[in-house]
């Protein structure tokens, strides 16, 4: 656990996307949220959903540094809802992530 929450805590994004996230993270649905980046899968461990996401999270931020004509905004919030309310979860059950 201890490692994917520390790759969380070195992501360094916009104060105003981070803020925009955390606001929406409040209202963070599992099933709703993670069926758009899951959806042909069963629904993954905490420690695994953030760690793809994270993943993802990556990628788009990169398009979003690049000027990336594929980048979203509204997609990138919507990631980082995904990662943070996974985040908490994990937080809540305390589980590791093997």
């Amino acid at each position: 656990m201890q490692d994917v929450l520390f790759k969380l805590e070195q992501l360094k994004r916009p104060r105003l996307l981070l803020r925009s996230a955390k606001l929406g993270a409040i209202e963070y649905t599992r099933n709703q949220h993670l069926r758009r980046y899951f959806a042909d899968k069963k629904m993954p461990s905490h420690c695994e959903a953030l760690t793809r996401l994270l993943e993802l999270e990556v990628k788009v931020d990169a398009q979003r540094k690049n000027d990336s004509a594929a980048y979203s905004l509204i997609d990138h919030i919507d990631l980082l809802i995904a990662v943070l309310g996974e985040a908490r979860l994990l937080r809540a059950t305390q589980s590791q992530c093997l």
